[in-house]
């Protein structure tokens, strides 16, 4: 017999290297209350992605450089973020930021540059 199904699934996920904990971490529709919205959760690392990807415009190749994984690792959080805030922007849901398999990175911030 098999064991836990949880731990015969793959292998574990690699941690992902952001840079930062995001400043914003709840979205939702204006003039609906929470307690009447789903809710769709973007992980810290989907939330880098897009901002790699879609604010600053970055190669999925660079892009993936930077959070240390593949660039099919990459290319797959991306898809997932993007599937995700398309279906609370159509469908009214709230977007909750937080979670996923990520560390953050030490690099140090240069004088004079603010990261996103």
């Amino acid at each position: 017999m098999l064991g836990n199904s949880k731990t015969s699934r793959g292998r574990p996920r690699k941690c992902r290297c952001v840079r930062g904990e995001p400043r914003v971490k709840y979205f939702k529709p204006r003039g609906i209350p929470l307690i009447s919205l789903e809710e769709v959760v973007l992980t810290v690392d989907e939330c880098e992605a897009l901002c790699f990807a879609d604010r600053q415009g970055m190669y999925q190749a660079d892009a993936a450089k930077k959070m240390r994984i593949s660039r099919q690792t990459f290319g797959n959080i991306i898809e997932s973020a993007r599937k995700k805030t398309a279906e609370a922007i159509l469908c009214g849901k709230a977007i909750r930021i937080g979670g996923g398999a990520y560390t953050v990175s030490n690099v140090k911030k240069q004088k004079g540059r603010k990261h996103a």
